[in-house]
């Protein structure tokens, strides 16, 4: 089928109602389970034959990630789809007031090549449990994994509730065209733009995932061994190809020599002498991505790093020393293994820094100073943050992940995805038992009776 068969198919099986069968949507998540857990090592090589990611990396970052949240929403859905009673207005005496999830209805996911089963799933998974149907399309550069999620959710689901249409960006455009009730979009602010054009002319909700320069600061006082190794660690997995990974670090004056040296002795601890040979460093997705990460590094300063391989899609972890604001490399996010050092003295240094691009999707602060903790996060308007450590704020589901301005529109993430794909109608239950009659006409002389009701309540 075309896309817009598929998209007449699943408006008429919507319509049917069938997703909203409580039965049906947990029996769905259960196979979905069934599916992927068949395929484990399909998954871990899938991923490194797109991306050249260790089964280590993918268990913990994509495989785990899901099959713990199926685990979830398999025991929860019956409770989230139950409606939520709401504190009733004195106004409505005698009244109660509740709010009924409902699913929005046909839905249109778009996920991205760097996490591409993880960033698939997740959406799709919170989109089920709450009755809606969903089409996915996966990345086209994402090749390995983007056929495996199709295979897996062929088995899983009846094609008329969940389908996984392949292709390129053509294909994304023919699909976003189409009247969805939700778009659910991860990938870059440019074609985040796009997706909420087309979005606009079917007044169709969005949630957009985007990115950004995420800034990480480095006080005077922080523990200059722990901030380096957790540093190499969020920034160099998967290759820096991670919309939450440090952009950039901004280290105080006093101790930047001694955290370079402490960086550079983390990456040889992690990869060993000769990153290539490691198993553990993956590699950039395609080719285009390598040459745009490479044309970075044009008159730049390397502390570390810059060794690359374009027939093997391997470039280094590198270090890049000072650059100015208005060199390539700070000009947008940068998505791969180039860490950009910075200096700074003073707040007012950190502000001219992180007040100059668009607010980030992460923000990473690492230090012994509570105050200027404080301060860092009172100050900078930014997505979500660690204190003393980077990206792992997304391993918490009970705090919602997403953007601002530019680097997203609304979050999601544990039972927060559930509420995303639903919609809250608001009810009020009104008694009979008793009508009081102060609201009806005629009204001559019930005002004086009414300003003094209200200025009791």
């Amino acid at each position: 089928m075309n896309v817009e068969q598929i998209h007449k198919t699943q408006q008429d099986f919507f319509k049917t109602r069938k997703t909203q069968e409580l039965t049906y949507r947990v029996k769905s998540l259960q196979r979905l389970k069934k599916a992927i857990e068949s395929r484990e090592q399909q998954v871990y090589k899938a991923l490194a034959d797109d991306l050249g990611k260790s089964e280590f990396e993918s268990f913990l970052t994509e495989y785990n990630a899901i099959t713990r949240e199926l685990k979830k929403y398999i025991l929860s859905t019956s409770k989230w789809s139950q409606p939520k009673i709401v504190r009733a207005s004195i106004l409505n005496f005698p009244s109660k007031a509740r709010r009924y999830p409902e699913p929005y209805g046909n839905t249109l996911i778009i996920s991205p090549w760097n996490y591409p089963f993880q960033l698939a799933l997740a959406p799709l998974i919170g989109a089920v449990a709450a009755g809606n149907t969903v089409v996915l399309k996966p990345s086209e550069f994402s090749k390995a994994t983007s056929k495996l999620l199709q295979e897996i959710i062929e088995e899983a689901f009846d094609e008329a509730h969940v389908s996984v249409v392949l292709g390129d960006s053509e294909v994304a455009q023919e699909l976003t065209a189409l009247p969805w009730n939700y778009i659910f979009f991860t990938g870059s602010t440019a074609v985040g733009q796009l997706i909420y054009q087309a979005a606009a002319k079917h007044l169709t909700p969005v949630t957009l995932e985007l990115g950004g320069k995420n800034p990480c600061v480095v006080h005077e006082t922080a523990h200059i061994k722990v901030a380096a190794k957790r540093i190499v660690w969020s920034k160099f997995l998967n290759a820096g190809q991670t919309c939450i990974a440090p952009d950039y670090l901004l280290a105080h004056k006093s101790i930047k020599d001694q955290l370079v040296t402490e960086i550079k002795k983390q990456i040889h601890e992690f990869f060993g002498a000769n990153v290539k040979e490691s198993a553990d460093f993956p590699r950039i997705i395609r080719e285009n991505h390598f040459d745009a990460l490479m044309s970075l590094l044009e008159g730049a300063t390397l502390l570390e790093g810059g060794d690359h391989d374009r027939d093997a899609l391997y470039i280094a972890p590198t270090l890049v020393d000072e650059p100015s604001k208005d060199a390539k490399i700070m000009e947008k996010e940068i998505f791969g293994p180039l860490l950009p050092v910075i200096t700074y003295t003073t707040k007012e240094d950190l502000e001219h820094w992180i007040d100059s691009f668009e607010k980030p999707l992460g923000a990473y602060c690492f230090s012994g100073d509570s105050k200027f903790e404080m301060w860092f996060i009172k100050r900078f308007a930014f997505g979500g943050g660690v204190i003393n450590d980077s990206i792992v704020q997304v391993i918490n589901d009970r705090l919602p992940f997403g953007g601002v301005g530019s680097s997203g529109i609304g979050s999601y993430h544990g039972k927060k995805t559930f509420e995303v794909f639903s919609h809250y109608k608001s009810v009020v239950h009104r008694g009979t038992w008793i009508d009081l009659p102060v609201r009806y006409a005629p009204y001559t002389a019930k005002l004086s009776r009414i300003k003094k009701l209200m200025s009791w309540l």
